[in-house]
């Protein structure tokens, strides 16, 4: 009997090792998978050709012989954008929005919307929630019988399980059970992401090369976060999400931070906290509810212009994001870092203080080695990785050995 499972469990892992190469790759043919698999041609080919009986995979068009290359070209594989789909809801300050994602990764559908997170009373923000899933699967255009999976992240700490968001800095409600609330009202499988670790999810899928086994995505807005890949894998706490970089003291009794608390390092780098100490606000002042994008833009071209509070604001930031990376490089070692969100495109003010600060703690012995990338809007990478970690999981229980293609997701044309 053991034999038997441990067979169906590798069956289960090549299946999605070939679907996931495919989604990659766009296009691959049959040797292009071997040699990012690992698998052999044989096996290919049988797992191949049972994705395409099963209307998961279908063969692409020849491509056009290589020059100078004798032979029949070879033919590409090729999801099936209608096998299934997946729903991903992204909730940040003031912000909700809700996709559609296809089989083959594309978003078909999405809404985005301005909510006063801070104010709006629990029922009313589980309301909201609720409400632009329903819009997306009552879409007319649309037919969206085939959604096997929902992806809600949230600014925010979950719980381990990812069935619920515990805290969270953009509202004053906590314990929301999304998860359990999404599968009641929709029948459909749900998990609850931390945003953060969905970048660093979004970050593997894009460029598995340099973020692989051992990197950070620490996002820089109005609340700073972190995602953490080790040894290949999300870290993630016992009870919680976990990466709370943001929360990580900086100066004990120093700024006052949105969570409360005093001396986080978000309280000198989030962009409440850079606006703070550019306007030269008292550390005690309470935070800016939001800033505006268009505000923190203009801040970025006076601190470039000259010498003054708002270049010694990014400074502060700056030395706050290096001492707390350097006590991290100090018990992981340094690794890439990408630099996410609306401040990461100021992060040339940032850099030089960080890079600093980072020298004059244990885990800076190393610091000529640390790189760093940027990506200044963090809402693309959050959806990509909620969709990710749904396709997987759509993947691997939904296409298990055996499993029939579900009805797909069409434009309505009638």
């Amino acid at each position: 009997m053991s034999v038997g499972i441990r067979h169906d469990d590798l069956r289960r892992r090549n299946r999605a090792m070939v679907i996931s190469a495919v989604r990659r790759a766009g296009q691959p043919s049959r040797t292009e998978i071997a040699a990012t698999t690992g698998l052999s041609h044989s096996t290919i080919s049988a797992i191949s050709s049972d994705l395409i009986r099963e209307g998961i995979l279908a063969e692409s068009k020849a491509s056009e012989p290589v020059s100078l290359k004798r032979g029949r070209p070879q033919v590409g594989l090729a999801l099936n954008p209608e096998a299934a789909a997946v729903l991903t809801v992204v909730l940040s300050l003031n912000f909700l929005s809700a996709a559609i994602i296809d089989y083959a990764g594309q978003v078909v559908a999405e809404e985005q919307r301005r909510l006063d997170t801070l104010t709006m009373p629990r029922d009313e923000l589980i309301r909201e929630c609720m409400a632009i899933v329903r819009r997306r699967l009552d879409d007319p255009d649309l037919d969206v019988r085939s959604v096997a999976r929902i992806a809600l992240a949230i600014q925010g700490i979950t719980d381990s399980p990812a069935r619920a968001m515990l805290w969270s800095p953009i509202t004053p409600q906590t314990d929301i059970a999304f998860a359990d609330m999404l599968e009641d009202e929709f029948g459909i499988a749900a998990t609850v992401e931390n945003d953060c670790n969905m970048m660093a999810v979004a970050l593997r899928w894009r460029d598995p090369d340099r973020y692989r086994d051992d990197f950070i995505a620490i996002l820089l807005s109005h609340g700073i976060g972190m995602g953490l890949v080790l040894k290949g894998e999300l870290f993630t706490g016992t009870h919680s999400s976990g990466g709370e970089f943001g929360h990580m003291i900086h100066r004990p009794g120093g700024a006052l931070c949105r969570c409360g608390r005093r001396g986080c390092i978000e309280a000198y780098a989030g962009n409440y906290a850079i606006w703070r100490n550019a306007t030269q606000m008292s550390e005690d002042s309470q935070p800016v509810a939001d800033v505006s994008d268009a505000d923190m833009r203009a801040l970025v071209v006076r601190a470039r212009e000259k010498d003054g509070p708002e270049r010694e604001a990014y400074r502060k930031a700056g030395e706050a994001l290096g001492f707390g990376l350097g006590s991290l490089f100090a018990l992981i070692d340094p690794a890439p870092v990408a630099m996410v969100g609306a401040s990461a495109a100021a992060f040339d003010l940032i850099e030089p203080a960080l890079r600093k600060a980072i020298a004059q703690t244990a885990g800076g012995q190393h610091s000529g080695s640390i790189s760093f990338d940027t990506e200044p809007n963090e809402l693309p990478l959050i959806r990509e990785g909620c969709a990710m970690r749904a396709l997987s999981f759509v993947d691997q229980q939904i296409f298990a050995p055996g499993a029939q293609m579900r009805p797909g997701v069409r434009k309505n044309v009638a």
